[in-house]
């Protein structure tokens, strides 16, 4: 397997979790809160989206800066995720729903939002499949 086929199969496992996860967190946003469905899809959302994170981790930076050869700025949102989930579960384990709230409004604009804007820059694989 080639460098550029492991791309191409991390990206395609990673549009396979973070597009069911942003379906899930959009639905959520406006929905009753505290549910047994809130709870059960919030389950499946976090395990969607602390596999995607990880999976990120994985794919080299294409465009801007790198570091080690790999890392790249966006690969900061990854880490947002990684510290963002489980932090939301605890929180929301320990009864503090404010916090809970605020890590799971930030995963959401932070993982979902403002990395979905910077997979549509030119030179990215979705930005070039979407706009040629």
């Amino acid at each position: 397997m080639t460098l550029d086929s492991l791309y191409e199969t991390l990206t395609f496992v990673h549009l396979s979790t973070i597009g069911p996860a942003f379906l899930i967190a959009s639905y959520m946003m406006v929905t009753k809160k505290g549910s047994g469905q809130h709870k059960y899809l919030g389950r499946i959302y976090m395990v969607l989206m602390l596999f995607t994170a990880l999976v990120t981790l994985f794919m080299s930076a294409q465009v801007g800066p790198k570091l080690f050869d790999h890392f790249g700025p966006i690969h900061l949102l990854s880490v947002l995720v990684l510290y963002s989930v489980p932090s939301a579960y605890f929180a929301i384990k320990c009864g503090n729903i404010k916090k809970h709230k605020r890590a799971m409004i930030a995963l959401y604009v932070g993982g979902m939002l403002v990395a979905g804007g910077f997979t549509l820059v030119p030179g990215r694989f979705l930005g070039d499949l979407v706009f040629g």
